[in-house]
């Protein structure tokens, strides 16, 4: 029987190779290799293929080799590699993909700016809640610590924008590492999780156990409610009089939209979302005020004001929600239903707090509650949401971008997948793009991330291959990670760009505007011809500036078999409704050429 084994170096062409060595072979007096054993990387990717991992996005470089190559061996058929044209596309394009599937999606990077590369797609999905793996690469062991070319220490910085870091110094880690990775990133609160992989690991060679079971005795991936608070909840809904639903998308990721609808339509409570939970209560409804905050609606925003329950699920009551956080649902008692226990009373005091994942509470809540017609508040949110509509004014000449996404939604019968980039076009998207079902709406909502846009649409275009994705951005949002048409066609994927383009970061401008007495520092800038970047990438392109032409152009976009860029030239103009940052509902501004 073999013992503990021994690594033995050895030279090759490849550089460094080690193998594990027994010191007790029962056989071979020399020490021979273990029958049965296989490299690290062959490990890593068989470990992936028992997980059901199809699709990876990645970009190759030294420290990563060995998984890229064993990737690639051709008895490998399960799972595809993507290349994107830098690594932060990889990992907006691995959310993409996890958001519209619910399952994780993974990321292959290499070390040193591979890794820092990546930093701002794991900090945009931990604070979404999106379930990626990023696998990096990493320098050999020997050499860790030494300031080797493209070292970078992987995992103190990653630390703080992922839900937990790994780095594997032997190959006998490699299966249970893994298997822990793709369950922290897919349960619970999900999140981004780094596996670090030094090369010599990948290298090495030991008798994988693939039955390895996950342990994670501290990690309570699915919290059960307390039965009392519940209850408790049950009877403050009971005797509400203005309840309100404030739902984020924490009930898309437990798969609990049909729970929250049999909620609503029982007690007949007004909903209300984050920009996140766009689609997991349909819009319009009658029991719909669509969603609050900066740019929110009226109705929104006055139901979150003026509600005497405020009921929160899968939502973390961020600034860009409450404004000034003190005078959010002052009036209100708070329900606060989330399976984070760190999210509770962090950024506003819960009067019932709830531990649990949204499907599990709403399903045992379901019970509890009494049928319930609400007809005075129900009466004067309609009224409300009548006299404040969220609408703009339209020009007969020039292409107002909210007329453009209308017109998205009306000829593509709201079926589409929107993914957005970050501004004013990704407000009038959650505006004017209804949305009747969830993971329908990808888009960057806590960090705020400009260039997501383009390679989310790429990702989610891969898990939902038959789907019509649409990517609504901005012209300095999309020229940001433009490079994402070449994995659209290297990759037949039939992605379509629907840039509004303003010639301006549209959303500092208006700020500017409002707040820096229109200074417009370092905000206007002239755009590329993007129908001529488009050609040179090999996608179909198209330039619209006369509003006569913009429907035949997007049905010619919409039924175009491959990738399509369309380049909508949209005049300045600022998004309403808007609650300046740090204000309240009493400070809300509608649209000046709309309710004079």
């Amino acid at each position: 029987m073999a013992t503990e084994p021994a690594r033995e170096q050895k030279n090759s062409s490849n550089g460094d190779v080690y193998e594990l060595r027994s010191k007790d072979t029962g056989g071979d007096a020399a020490g021979g290799e273990l029958e049965g054993s296989v490299k690290g990387a062959d490990i890593v990717v068989t470990t992936m293929e028992h997980l059901n991992v199809e699709h990876i996005f990645g970009y190759s470089g030294g420290a990563i080799l060995e998984v890229y190559d064993e990737l690639f061996k051709e008895h490998r058929k399960k799972i595809k590699l993507l290349k994107p044209a830098h690594e932060q596309h990889a990992g907006h394009a691995a959310q993409g993909y996890s958001r519209v599937t619910g399952k994780p999606g993974v990321v292959l990077v290499t070390s040193g700016p591979g890794v820092t590369n990546i930093i701002t797609a794991a900090a945009d999905a931990k604070l979404d809640s999106g379930g990626i793996v990023i696998l990096a690469g990493q320098v050999p062991t020997y050499f860790m610590g030494t300031d080797a070319f493209q070292e970078t220490d992987a995992v103190g910085t990653s630390f703080p924008h992922v839900k937990h870091s790994y780095q594997v110094m032997e190959p006998e880690g490699l299966v249970s590492a893994l298997k822990e990775a793709f369950h922290l990133a897919g349960t619970g609160r999900k999140g981004p999780v780094l596996v670090d992989l030094p090369k010599d690991v990948q290298q090495m060679k030991t008798i994988p156990n693939y039955d390895t079971e996950v342990n994670l005795p501290q990690y309570n991936a699915s919290p059960r409610p307390s039965l009392a608070r519940l209850e408790e909840a049950a009877d403050a809904i009971n005797a509400a009089k203005r309840p309100l639903l404030y739902v984020g998308g924490g009930v898309t990721e437990s798969d609990a939209s049909d729970d929250l609808r049999a909620l609503v339509e029982k007690a007949q409570i007004p909903v209300t979302t984050t920009i996140l939970g766009l689609g997991t209560f349909p819009h319009p409804h009658p029991l719909s005020t669509h969603f609050l905050g900066m740019h929110g609606s009226y109705g929104g925003n006055y139901a979150a004001d003026r509600c005497d329950l405020l009921i929160a699920v899968g939502s973390r009551f961020d600034d860009r929600v409450t404004g000034k956080k003190d005078e959010f649902a002052k009036g209100a008692k708070i329900i606060h239903i989330d399976i984070d226990p760190a999210e509770i009373d962090k950024n506003k005091k819960a009067d019932i707090p709830i531990i649990s994942d949204a499907k599990t509470a709403l399903v045992e809540l379901l019970p509890l509650v009494k049928e319930r017609e609400h007809p005075e508040w129900l009466k004067e949110l309609q009224d409300i949401q009548e006299k404040y509509p969220t609408t703009f004014k339209d020009c007969d000449d020039a292409i107002m971008p909210q007329h453009a996404i209308e017109l998205l939604h009306q000829i593509t019968e709201g079926k589409a997948i929107i993914t957005t980039g970050v501004g004013q076009h990704q407000m009038w998207s959650a505006q004017y793009y209804h949305l009747d079902r969830p993971r329908r709406f990808v888009t960057s909502g806590g960090l705020g991330t400009m260039g997501f846009g383009a390679p989310a649409a790429i990702g989610a275009q891969v898990g939902k291959p038959n789907d019509l994705v649409v990517d609504i951005d901005g012209d300095r949002s999309f020229n940001m990670t433009l490079g994402a048409m070449e994995m659209a066609t290297a990759y037949d994927l039939p992605v379509k760009f629907f840039i509004l383009n303003n010639e301006a970061d549209g959303m500092v401008v208006q700020w500017q505007d409002k707040f820096y007495g229109g200074l417009y520092a370092a905000s206007k800038s002239r755009s590329p011809d993007f129908v001529k970047i488009a050609d040179g990438y090999g996608v179909k392109g198209k330039q619209v500036t006369r509003k006569a032409d913009l429907a035949a152009a997007i049905e010619e976009m919409v039924t175009y078999k491959h990738a399509y860029l369309l380049d909508i030239r949209v005049p300045s103009t600022e998004v309403y409704p808007m609650i300046p940052s740090n204000k309240t509902f009493n400070d809300i501004i509608v649209d000046p050429a709309v309710f004079n």
